[in-house]
């Protein structure tokens, strides 16, 4: 069996260092690792519709600062089939097939679901779309036939769901979808970066994030506000390291050579830990050492950016023939699935010979 990663991402705004910690970095990684035989980077333009139906110019305007960011980061079209999900219509007929073969119970059950929908204030009024959109992220994986599924683990419960529909189709109807597993993150502190205001998650809604985009000035600007140990009033008092965010950025982004290169009165991450929770070491000296971390990160990225910014029709024929690409994969797929329910009229040679041979013997 092949193995095939899908992976991706809604467009509603620019990408952050949450989705550069918890999928984009190790989507680079596996890419370049040789052990796939395919990649699909989806994004999910009908999906942030789902929460988005009054605000299409959004999600419209959004796609592109999403290539942007992938091609940036290091997501090379040549290994990676980056495509738009409403570009392949496959996917809306397979969610349909399959939102038969789960229950609203069952969806009201996901954790995931319950939280998005306190997050949006959806309460009393929940669009049908945006319910059932754990259904349509079954389609997509399973179109793709995808073996992993590399997300954060606040995703664990789609990819459970679709474990679920993918053995309840294939004891219906016959094996034909293949069951994922998930990818998650190595490092624990990856798996949910907090925003800079110290909030469990990194959300554009909340206004807590550092932009993959973001200048250097800008990032800095966002470092030196960030949410540290409020009983950390001077330097000589000690110092908390839970919640505390620098601390939390640097377990995801520092290693012991930065600290050589721009803090090298300390060897590694622990050696900073034991010093300021012993006291004596000042909250800006943390925030400037992380902002020569984070720099060093995302220099490279902003320079890949801009040079894609001076051809964005290169960029969407990317787009393109990703979709076109993504698009043959998925129809294959969906003909299997027809075939399995018996809904391929045309092409089931035998029952049309059957239905000739009962009405010739009237």
């Amino acid at each position: 069996m092949e193995k095939i990663i899908l992976t991706g991402d809604r467009p509603t705004g620019r990408l952050h260092l949450g989705h550069y910690v918890g999928s984009l970095k190790r989507r680079v990684e596996l890419q370049n690792s040789g052990e796939f035989d395919k990649i699909f980077v989806m994004i999910a333009d009908a999906q942030a519709l789902t929460d988005n139906a009054d605000n299409p110019e959004k999600v419209r305007q959004n796609i592109i600062e999403v290539a942007l960011d992938y091609l940036s980061v290091g997501i090379d079209p040549t290994k990676t089939t980056i495509f738009i999900q409403s570009m392949v219509p496959e996917l809306t007929e397979l969610a349909f097939y399959y939102m038969n073969l789960v229950t609203v119970s069952r969806v009201q059950r996901n954790p995931t679901v319950k939280t998005e929908i306190k997050m949006r204030n959806f309460e009393q009024s929940i669009p049908v779309g945006f319910f059932c959109y754990p259904v349509s992220q079954a389609s997509d994986i399973t179109a793709f036939k995808a073996t992993t599924v590399p997300v954060g683990e606040d995703q664990a419960p789609m990819i459970e769901l679709t474990r679920e529909i993918v053995n309840r189709f294939n004891n219906v109807y016959g094996d034909t979808l293949v069951e994922p597993e998930i990818l998650l993150p190595e490092n624990e502190v990856c798996q949910r970066l907090p925003g800079t205001d110290g909030k469990a998650k990194m959300s554009k809604s909340l206004g807590n994030c550092i932009y993959l985009s973001d200048s250097a000035k800008e990032m800095a600007k966002k470092v030196k506000s960030m949410y540290t140990d409020p009983l950390h009033l001077n330097i000589s008092d000690p110092g908390h390291l839970e919640g505390n965010c620098p601390f939390i950025y640097l377990d995801a982004f520092c290693t012991d050579e930065h600290f050589a290169k721009y803090l090298p009165d300390y060897k590694n991450i622990q050696e900073l830990k034991d010093h300021y929770t012993r006291g004596g070491l000042g909250d800006g000296t943390v925030k400037k050492f992380l902002i020569s971390v984070l720099d060093e990160t995302l220099a490279p990225i902003r320079e890949r950016r801009r040079q894609w910014e001076q051809d964005i029709p290169a960029v969407y024929e990317i787009l393109k023939n990703g979709s076109e690409a993504a698009r043959e994969v998925a129809a294959k797929t969906l003909h299997e699935v027809r075939e399995a329910m018996k809904i391929n009229y045309f092409d089931d040679a035998d029952l049309i010979r059957q239905h000739s041979e009962k009405y010739a013997a009237k």
